[in-house]
């Protein structure tokens, strides 16, 4: 008696795994809704070779980063 479903071939399943990853990294691309940034404070006049310096960049990946 054979099986009413046939096995998928190795080649569709790949076929399958590209379509879904080219549909994820368009997905990526497309615009989605802006992401509205707080305003950056001004950095405060320093001596730029002092180091370290919280400009927003700074505190932009500080937020991101948090879990």
């Amino acid at each position: 008696m054979k099986p009413s479903q046939p096995k998928l071939s190795r080649r569709v399943v790949f076929a399958g795994a590209g379509t879904a990853g080219a549909l994820a990294a368009v997905a990526a691309l497309l615009p989605g809704k802006p992401v509205e940034l707080a305003a950056a404070k001004p950095v405060v006049d320093v001596d730029k070779t002092a180091g370290y310096q919280e400009t927003p960049h700074v505190l932009h990946y500080y937020r991101t980063a948090r879990i």
